[in-house]
């Protein structure tokens, strides 16, 4: 069992930190805070932080490096496009220390599906009929990303249209779904978002911002409204 899913099978909320760069210093600063697993990113233009990450050759050595500074979850988001996802590069990824991946289920080709030591994890955006992610466990996936908010309203408030979809795929898909930070969410959210049935939250740049403090300081709210739960 990969550590992503032993982390989702556990009780209550995960906390996820989706890094806005590929830098060891952040990945640090989010792991005193309270992280409990990380996400980074190669070969994909990212809208939330306006980055855009390059080829997996580039960030070898600072993958490895933030994989040496913890022993939980790790994962990577290899592509932006269907057709930029290279098959030497997702065999590379298990031994990097990465333990889950996570595309867009249109950007992701089926070899991916195959054994390559990592959970699988897809997301599906605001253009999907919920009702497909039905069939997502026939193919071994290990998790939802519940990415639904339209580009256009990114970085506003969460809504309780926003909390029933989420009710709706925690309900529905048969997998713990995974909520990203599109909508400007706040640590208030919190209890609201443990009704909607949500596994984890997934702290983006719209929340942690760019620098350290800024990372620092949401990842650190979120943690306590997280422990306050409990």
């Amino acid at each position: 069992m990969g550590k992503l899913k032993q982390r989702l099978e556990q009780n209550g909320l995960s906390l996820v930190v989706s890094l806005p760069a590929n830098d060891a210093g952040l990945a640090k600063a989010a792991l005193a805070e309270g992280a409990d697993a990380l996400k980074v990113h190669f070969n994909v233009g990212h809208r939330a932080s306006g980055n855009h990450f390059g080829p997996l050759d580039r960030y070898e050595d600072v993958f490895s490096e933030i994989r040496a500074t913890f022993d939980g979850p790790f994962g990577v988001v290899p592509s932006g496009s269907l057709e930029g996802v290279a098959e030497e590069d997702i065999r590379r990824l298990a031994p990097l220390g990465f333990d889950f991946y996570s595309i867009y289920a249109h950007h992701l080709p089926s070899f991916m599906l195959g054994e390559h030591g990592l959970d699988r994890t897809f997301a599906i955006n605001d253009t999907y009929d919920l009702s497909q992610v039905l069939a997502g466990v026939r193919f071994g996936i290990t998790a939802l990303e519940a990415s639904i908010v339209p580009g256009s309203e990114y970085g506003t408030g969460l809504s309780l249209a926003d909390l029933l979809k989420y009710r709706y795929l925690a309900d529905h898909s048969g997998l713990p779904v995974l909520v990203p930070s599109q909508r400007k969410l706040v640590a208030g959210d919190v209890p609201a978002l443990q009704r909607a049935g949500v596994k984890a939250i997934m702290l983006g740049a719209v929340v942690t911002g760019k620098t350290e403090d800024e990372l620092r300081r949401a990842v650190s709210s979120f943690r306590s409204a997280i422990d306050r739960l409990s």
